[in-house]
């Protein structure tokens, strides 16, 4: 196992570097740059008749300072020294972005890890039971139920939300800005508890309904080819109960798909979601991102990507790991 592990891991590089290489490639092609952008320029260097030779030499010292008006490859060659260095920034205000990536780090991963354990908790045992009673009046409810909510678009179930439960003077309502009230700093640590719960109520339920719907069908359809195999069967022969064949002897290969898509999920908890953290006012990663792309912020927009793909890579790692923890015959021992 370990030397799999040593190998998947040097994998990760090579893998990583393409990445890295391929995203910065694409960045740097599209149209208009930081210098563009901090000085109103087209993308290029100024070289307008009316532009004012004070504008005109800053952003040639802006370029020149920041490698702007090199190749792409020299371009990357010093992002990547800055990188190591730590010396990643904002090029419109020409200071380091690790303070406010940190603060964006620290909220996504709050909400997304709530929004992880919610969907895995009604997902998993609903699929079981949809598996356990499959084309029952139960089993066809809840598909049709989950199918309506995974076709539902996140930017329309936020405003209906926000119609919805947004005003003050209604019974129940939710905050629809931001994630704490302006005197939050003078509420004890139970009421600051209960005011950030209240403000990322609706946020969470956008984040998780989608995902609940689809990790839930595939929950069952797992299910479903596992209980249809021979050795169900036997067991099922020998006079075994029906809930022990679901829960002992099926659900442990049942669950390979959802170990499978956690793969997928992971990079989410650090990218969040661009759309509902833009309509909710939330201060994560996902509008951080939205907003350097929009600057064109390439320390922002770079640091954002490699985050998610180093978090994809290692969510196909975990899951190659949860396959034997969840099943001990699989192993990574190849047969020889």
């Amino acid at each position: 196992m370990w030397q799999y592990l040593a190998r998947r891991l040097l994998l990760m590089i090579p893998t990583m570097l393409g990445i890295v290489i391929i995203s910065f490639t694409v960045i740097h092609l599209a149209p208009g740059d930081p210098a563009a952008q901090k000085f109103g320029g087209a993308g290029q260097a100024n070289t307008g008749m009316d532009a004012e030779k004070g504008t005109e030499a800053a952003e040639k010292r802006f370029r020149e300072r920041y490698h702007l008006d090199e190749s792409i490859p020299v371009q990357f060659y010093h992002f990547v020294m800055r990188a190591l260095r730590g010396d990643l920034i904002y090029y419109q205000q020409e200071k380091s972005i690790l303070p406010d990536l940190w603060d964006a780090m620290q909220v996504t991963i709050v909400i997304n890890s709530i929004v992880f354990f919610l969907i895995y908790l009604f997902a998993i045992p609903s699929g079981i039971v949809s598996a356990a009673f499959p084309h029952s009046t139960l089993d066809r409810t809840t598909t049709v139920v989950l199918f309506i909510l995974y076709s539902l678009p996140s930017f329309w179930v936020a405003t209906m939300l926000i119609i919805w439960f947004g005003n003050p003077q209604q019974a129940i309502w939710f905050p629809i800005s931001g994630l704490h009230d302006i005197d939050a700093d003078k509420m004890s640590t139970w009421e600051w508890t209960l005011d950030y719960i209240h403000h990322i109520t609706l946020p969470v339920v956008c984040l998780t309904y989608s995902g609940l719907a689809y990790i839930s069908r595939q929950m069952r359809a797992g299910m479903l080819e596992v209980i249809r195999q021979d050795y169900i069967r036997t067991a099922r022969a020998k006079g075994v109960s029906q809930g022990r064949v679901i829960l002992v002897h099926a659900l442990r290969n049942g669950l390979f798909p959802i170990i499978t898509l956690f793969s997928s999920l992971l990079p989410f908890l650090i990218g969040g979601s661009v759309i509902i953290e833009t309509i909710f006012n939330i201060p994560g990663m996902g509008r951080f991102a939205f907003e350097g792309v929009l600057r064109r912020e390439y320390d922002v927009v770079m640091t954002t990507l490699t985050l998610s793909a180093i978090l994809t890579l290692l969510g196909i790692l975990v899951s190659d790991i949860l396959y034997v923890a969840v099943n001990p015959q699989v192993t990574f021992d190849s047969k020889k």
